[in-house]
């Protein structure tokens, strides 16, 4: 694959997981390397791969962010999967329940306002 095909490859990839028009942002950021890296490699090399579901790889990458006490990367992962219909808000509830044995309160409470403010975004798009 070439450079601009896996280039390509990635930012479509990005969308599928994002949402439409998520790779936008990427624009003209080819040359930057770890931009580049993480399109070319880790969407489409990666994410693209198809033994697990785009569904799938969000809620392995929602366990880790989880453990990160991370909350701006599970809104991030959280607005994908409501942007494609993966979660329904009543399954977006029993994540943080089950993480709380798992990943401690402390980043339970990260991933819950993650998820809650994913909710909230969600909630002010129009459509």
């Amino acid at each position: 694959m070439s450079e601009d095909a896996g280039w390509k490859n990635g930012l479509e990839v990005v969308d599928q997981v994002y949402g439409p028009g998520s790779a936008a942002v990427m624009a003209g950021l080819d040359g930057v390397p770890f931009i580049s890296e993480t399109v070319r490699h880790v969407f489409g090399e990666i994410w693209s791969r198809p033994e697990l579901s785009i569904r799938d790889k969000r809620l392995l990458v929602l366990g880790a962010t989880a453990m990160l006490g991370r909350a701006d990367l599970v809104a991030i992962q959280v607005g994908g999967a409501i942007a494609n219909g993966e979660l329904s808000d009543a399954q977006l509830d029993e994540i943080p329940l089950l993480m709380l044995f798992y990943a401690g309160a402390g980043n339970t409470t990260a991933l819950h306002q993650g998820i809650s403010a994913a909710k909230a975004k969600a909630k002010e798009k129009p459509g």
